[in-house]
């Protein structure tokens, strides 16, 4: 497993890009729209971890979960399983591979992607 992002839901994504890239250093990688009413940025810097910045009406504002990429997600989910981590999401298709969400001993969300 790698890191590969991290997931922050933002209420303005015009002043949160304007950060990122103005304030921070970060450069605009891609932004789509998956489905009406979310909007998605991926921001990069230096190395491989991105940060992804979501603007939706579903969650709450602010860190929302630490990305990390697999090769094989459901070998991975069950490693996990066997080992007593707390899976919260099972694995489920997208639309770049497959995603699922382990949940840390503090309540953080981690998402496990695999992609195509």
């Amino acid at each position: 497993m790698k890191v590969k992002y991290a997931t922050i839901i933002v209420e303005n994504m015009e002043k949160s890009v304007k950060f990122y890239t103005e304030v921070m250093g970060f450069d605009v990688d891609s932004q789509f729209t998956p489905m009406p009413g979310v909007i998605i940025t991926l921001l990069k810097n230096q190395g491989d971890a991105m940060i992804e910045l979501i603007k939706n009406t579903e969650n709450e504002i602010g860190l929302f979960s630490v990305g990390m990429e697999v090769t094989d997600l459901i070998a991975t989910v069950k490693e996990l399983k066997s080992k007593g981590a707390k899976i919260t999401m099972e694995p489920v298709p997208i639309s770049v591979g497959s995603l699922a969400f382990v949940e840390d001993p503090n309540g953080a969300k981690i998402a496990l992607i695999q992609h195509k």
